[in-house]
């Protein structure tokens, strides 16, 4: 592109060009566009016609092959960085995806869960030791440090929040829940937020005791329909909260379910033989409909034990598109495909068990649960799934 615009006099929109234009380098003849503007300006300004199309040459074999290969070594030094920090610090690993989302596949609970089958200690949110990031903390004996999550994990808590806190804290400890408020010049809203986040354990309250002392009110009676299904209301707070639980998967209050059905853990997926007929559920945490893949489409569902993967063919995805877009829990019926180390489940039937999932939270219709069992809140348990399509 320097001798672009050196030797043809480019302007600095033309390098661009030409620089996208071997980007693409797989679209023949695009780069070929610029072909006579560079080589008939050398020539105008007294370079000899070869050299001029000499140049031009070097920069078409550059688009074809060496932007490309460039990109791949990057890749590949990105790749193995990564994969090195993830075996040997999976802790810091995990804290630096957590803090540059969103971004990727997957979402915080499921960094987070592999993260802690990875062997980190993953401690939550709290106002005596969260920053706005989420952050390291020694372990007494260990080599490896914990993770703390950040309060940047709370949904609709703010950024300068986090830094008043900061803050006050260093100064000096918080000793109380109005301590906190005054020193750091929270509103309301915030307090709200931190203790439907249960963050504010460093003082000595739980959730259900900081949201009637942040606001004044009563002692909550406990949610009925939760106790009617055996979910805990506290997993319940942490995912309408920051949107994973350290204490707890919803899906696990749907196992007896799963098991009537016949469904495998999908952490024992790896253990069925190939070819096996096997059934996987779990919440749907990513779909994918790449175009290179004509028409297949790739599923990932998670379990209280794990994640499993599915590949539904298109004949499948046709006879089952509305469960394969739209379910937010699945159960997949299929065939174990075991191929160089790498299981997933080829599915064979799919079956929407949103309902199910919607009557841990509240969120099932009104005919699909017994109205003494509603709650007064709208909480929906798991977040939307990540689809790329």
């Amino acid at each position: 592109m320097r001798i672009a615009m050196v030797a043809a006099e480019f302007s600095g929109d033309e390098a661009n060009d030409l620089r996208r234009a071997m980007a693409t380098f797989r679209n023949a003849g695009t780069i070929g566009k610029l072909e006579r503007r560079m080589v008939d300006k050398m020539i105008e300004r007294g370079y000899p016609a070869e050299f001029a199309n000499n140049c031009f040459n070097q920069i078409r074999g550059f688009g074809e092959y060496g932007f490309p290969e460039s990109h791949a070594c990057s890749f590949a030094h990105l790749v193995y960085v990564s994969a090195w920090m993830k075996c040997d610090f999976p802790e810091v690993f995990a804290a630096a995806l957590l803090n540059s989302q969103p971004m990727g596949f997957y979402a915080p609970a499921q960094l987070v869960r592999d993260a802690r089958e990875h062997a980190v200690e993953v401690r939550p949110p709290d106002v005596g030791a969260s920053g706005w990031d989420c952050t390291l903390e020694d372990r007494p004996g260990g080599r490896r440090c914990a993770l703390r999550l950040g309060l940047r994990l709370i949904g609709g808590f703010r950024e300068e929040w986090a830094k008043e806190i900061v803050q006050a804290r260093g100064r000096a400890p918080f000793v109380s829940l109005d301590d906190l408020r005054r020193r750091a010049a929270l509103p309301a809203a915030a307090l709200d937020k931190l203790a439907e986040a249960d963050a504010l354990g460093a003082l000595g309250l739980g959730r259900r005791q900081a949201g009637w002392v942040a606001s004044g009110l009563a002692k909550r009676a406990s949610a009925p329909l939760f106790e009617a299904v055996g979910l805990d209301e506290e997993v319940v707070g942490d995912y309408r909260a920051i949107r994973l639980s350290l204490k707890g998967h919803p899906v696990s209050y749907l196992r007896a379910r799963l098991d009537r059905a016949r469904a495998l853990p999908a952490a024992r997926l790896g253990d069925a033989p190939h070819g096996r007929q096997v059934a996987v559920g779990g919440v749907v945490l990513v779909r994918q409909r790449p175009g290179s893949a004509k028409g297949v489409v790739f599923l990932t569902v998670e379990d209280e034990t794990g994640v499993a993967n599915a590949v539904v063919w298109p004949k499948t995805f046709e006879r089952y598109r509305a469960e394969a877009m739209g379910a937010r829990m699945l159960l997949i019926r299929g065939r174990v495909q075991r191929a160089e180390g790498v299981t997933h489940l080829v599915a064979e039937r799919l079956e929407d068990m949103s309902a199910a999932l919607d009557a841990l939270s509240g969120d099932a219709p009104a005919d699909l649960r017994e109205t003494r069992h509603r709650h007064p809140r709208d909480v929906r348990v798991i977040p939307r799934s990540r689809d790329f399509h």
